[in-house]
């Protein structure tokens, strides 16, 4: 017996599939497929969240690029670059120093795209009757399972 994917609640083998409290034979898996759900709160409050971050990120570049441009029409109407070179100076340095810290933020975005933000459903035709096995909305999660089912419905597929 071949294990394709083993977690808490779900578990793919070349001989059954155990999901969503259902265990059904590879034997008897005739079709395999996966549809979009409705999104949840959760996965909208999700949505929200990652706009809100990105929205976030972006306010301090935009107020930089539009102090910088500032700057630049003060310098020019006063004569005065060197001054203005120094505060320019300053603030490229303090942002490279502020660098670091963008990592948290950051890996958070990256993780809201790993999770997904709709719902994920997976679908089974077993004995000609169709079959919800599972509904997440970890789209990471969901695909490695939903890989599983097909790799062993493949591999039983070509057995003689």
């Amino acid at each position: 017996m071949t294990v394709y994917y083993r977690d808490d609640t779900v578990q793919v083998t070349s001989e059954t599939v155990q999901a969503g409290g259902h265990r059904v034979p590879v034997a008897e898996l005739t079709y395999v497929w996966h549809t979009r759900g409705r999104g949840t709160l959760r996965s909208r409050s999700r949505l929200l969240g990652r706009g809100t971050l990105i929205f976030l990120l972006s306010v301090p570049p935009l107020i930089a690029t539009i102090c910088v441009v500032s700057l630049a029409y003060a310098a020019q109407d006063r004569g005065n670059w060197l001054l203005a070179g120094a505060i320019l100076g300053i603030c490229v340095v303090g942002a490279l120093a502020l660098m670091p810290f963008l990592e948290v933020p950051l890996s958070w975005l990256d993780r809201s795209y790993d999770r997904g933000s709709g719902i994920y459903e997976l679908w089974v035709q077993r004995q000609g009757q169709e079959l919800m096995l599972l509904q997440i909305s970890d789209a990471l999660r969901f695909g490695q399972i939903y890989r599983a089912v097909q790799r062993a419905v493949e591999q039983h597929g070509d057995r003689p």
